[in-house]
Parts: structure tokens; sequence; C-alpha cells
């Protein structure tokens, strides 16, 4: 007798997890090249802002330069939110992580979110409580990412339903989480839905389904930069006619903390005589910001980078009240400079700068607790605003 045996295998599950690395390997490919365009963008438009914000101070209202120089610094400050978008996506954005509930931040948002819909679309609103660690100002750009998103699915009006609050997440299909509890944020529409191909790239930078100039195509990349940087995940259930929900998922705090007490905020002058070491490895920017400061008073020694501030502060025989360094740059980095001045210049203060992302810089411990750190890109009163609010902090190893 002749028998033949078949073995049937179902490697359904298979080829979804190989589909689903994939993507993520694309994904974090595009992101790393993503940091890198942001990252010299802001050196380019530190300086291009920079220097329209201070033409801007000589040229009086009314002026026909001064509505073409506001076109420029318009133009500009879209610029460099379009980097922020990037450095989003890539995961490489400087976030400022708390612990708070999700459900009255996302509450606060009502009015807004009812202003950026038509009055054709209906907005059921339901946020509950739930604890998470991550940056609120960035969750509520995710809310309001998604929400927009939801409104241009509803061309004839519709429903868009945001709710947040506690669940179990029983099975954890995506990578890198676990099953468990979650606080989850859902932003549902019965819009016009979408097919499984544009299903699979929604998350992609400048994909879009939009008409030409009607979108950029970051708004739901920059959510899912933002959702995998705050340790979360996102779930997608979409079809041609029956709307579209976005489920995002994020690790519940351990601790529900007391929420810090506000910063005080900096004096108004931005001003003072003291004399500040700038350290910075892009001529323009180091020109931009040594123009700012001295217009602030204050009296700046510049250098190109690590060892030549080094020869420059200690041939100086006044003393040195605070140095502007970038964080990274050829041979020395800022950390490591700042260490060495401190041998030789006891209490001396430092304010970091850099345009490098998030990733780039977390190992050069700048973005500890307790570090004066500005990203860029940023205007020229940011600049004298923070290094006036450094200067009346106390020393390094001085309690405040």
């Amino acid at each position: 007798n002749r028998q033949i045996v078949g073995v049937l295998r179902d490697i359904t599950e298979y080829k979804r997890l190989e589909a689903q690395f994939l993507q993520a390997q694309k994904m974090e490919a595009v992101g790393v090249l993503a940091g890198g365009v942001a990252h010299d963008f802001n050196n380019l438009l530190n300086v291009i802002n920079g220097y329209t914000d201070l033409a801007l101070e000589e040229v009086a209202p009314g002026e026909p330069l001064r509505e073409e120089l506001e076109h420029v610094r318009d133009a500009g400050k879209r610029a460099a939110a379009l980097t922020s978008q990037l450095l989003a996506f890539g995961r490489r954005q400087i976030l400022q992580p708390e612990t708070f509930d999700l459900g009255p931040v996302i509450g606060e948002m009502r009015p807004l979110l009812r202003s950026m819909i038509r009055e054709d679309i209906e907005l059921d609103f339901h946020p509950g409580p739930g604890w998470i660690h991550a940056d609120p100002a960035r969750v509520q750009q995710v809310v309001m990412n998604l929400v927009v998103n939801a409104r241009d699915a509803l061309p004839a009006g519709g429903r868009i339903r945001v709710e947040s609050g506690g669940v179990e997440v029983g099975e954890a299909r995506e990578e890198g989480a676990a099953p468990g509890p979650c606080v989850r944020l859902a932003v549902a529409d019965n819009g016009v839905g979408m097919d499984a191909e544009t299903r699979e790239r929604i998350f992609e930078p400048f994909f879009t389904t939009k008409p030409k100039r009607k979108g950029t195509g970051l708004g739901l990349s920059t959510v899912y930069g933002i959702v995998r940087q705050s340790g979360g995940f996102i779930r997608v259930a979409s079809a041609k006619g029956e709307g579209t929900t976005v489920e995002v998922f994020f690790p519940p705090a351990r601790d529900a903390l007391t929420p810090p007490a506000p910063e005080s905020r900096p004096r108004a002058t931005a001003g003072g005589a003291e004399t500040i070491l700038l350290v910075e490895d892009e001529p323009a920017m180091r020109a931009l910001a040594g123009r700012v400061l001295r217009g602030g008073g204050y009296t700046v020694l510049e250098a190109a980078d690590g060892a030549e501030a080094l020869g420059v502060a200690g041939e100086h025989p006044g003393p040195i009240h605070l140095v502007v360094s970038d964080v990274v740059m050829p041979g020395m980095g800022g950390r490591a400079l700042v260490e060495s001045l401190g041998a030789i210049r006891p209490g001396i203060r430092a304010l970091y700068i850099s345009g490098y992302d998030n990733e780039a810089i977390s190992h050069h411990g700048v973005l500890e607790t307790g570090v004066a750190f500005l990203q860029k890109p940023f205007s020229p009163r940011q600049l004298a605003l923070r290094v006036r609010e450094v200067l009346d902090s106390a020393p390094a190893g001085e309690k405040a």
C-alpha cells in the first residue's frame, strides 16, 4: 500500500510578523534620514530667522520693508515647524515628560477641537482618567493631528468621537508592546475610511491622500513618532465607507505624582554686563549669537571649538561668568569643555545649545535634570532670556 503524507502549516502569523518587521525597518531608516535633515535645517533656520528678527527691530511699523520681512519670518516659522515634525516622526525630538492624568489634559482641549471642525461635524467627547508619563504638549499635538485627520475624512459632515481611559490589553501584537494595563486614547470617525493599501502607508512621512497643497503628509507620521518615543503603540481599524478608528495605547505611569510647581518666569529684562564665552563651530550661528549677546550689553568671547575655547579662557584676565556652548563639535564636545573649564574657572555656569536630535545628544548628559539646554532653532529673544535665566541661577555645585 502506498501512502501519501501531507503536512499543512498555517504561516499567516509568520507572514504578518514578517511584514510588520519590514515596515518597522523602513520607518526606522526614514526616521534616521529625517533626523539628519532636521539637524541641518535647524542650523540654517536659526540664522535665517534670527537675522530676520534683528532686521525687524530696525524697521519702523508701516514701512514696506517691514511687511516683506514679516513674510520671511512667517515662512521661517513654518519651516521650523516642519523640522519639528520630522524630528517627531523619527522619535528624535526633545521631550519634556511629566506624570499627568490624560483625562483633564484632553478635556481642556474641547473648545480648541470644536473650533477646528465644521458645524456639520458632531464632536462626541468622553475623556476618562488615566495617568501616563509623557510630554503633555506633544500628547495634545497627537489629539489635534488625529482630530484634523478625522475631520478631513468627513467632507459631507458626520461624527468624531474622542475618548480616553484605562484598559487591559490582552494580546499585544505590536512590536515592543506587552499585554497588561494601558491608558487608551481613541479618535474615531464615520467618514470615508481607507483601503488596506492606504492603511499600510498612513504613517509614512509625506504620504497623503489629500489634494495638492492641502496637507504636508506629516500629521500622522508625527503622531507615530510621538507615540513611539513615549513608549506607546498605535492600532488602526478602517475600511472603505465604514470610517476609521485610531487607538493610541500609552504605558501607565508607575506613580501618580503630584504635579510640579510651575517654573518661575525669566525676568523681562534680558541683558546684563557679564562676560560670556560663546563656543559654536558654525560661523554664521556664532556671529548671530554673538551679535545678540553684545546687543544685550554682555562682553562676548568667541571660539570655534573646545580647544580654542580653553585657550581663550586661559588668556582672558577677567572673570568669565557663563559659557554658551554647542553640544556636538569637532574634537572636544560641549560637556567635556565645560568640565575642563570648571577646573580653571570654578563656578562657571553653562548653557548648552544644539540643533541635533534627542538621540544624538542624550548620551552627552545635557538633557539631565538641572542642566541648562536650549534647542535650535531659537529666536534672539529666547537666547537672551535663557542666558539671563542661567546667569541668575546658582552656579554649579551650589543649591539654588
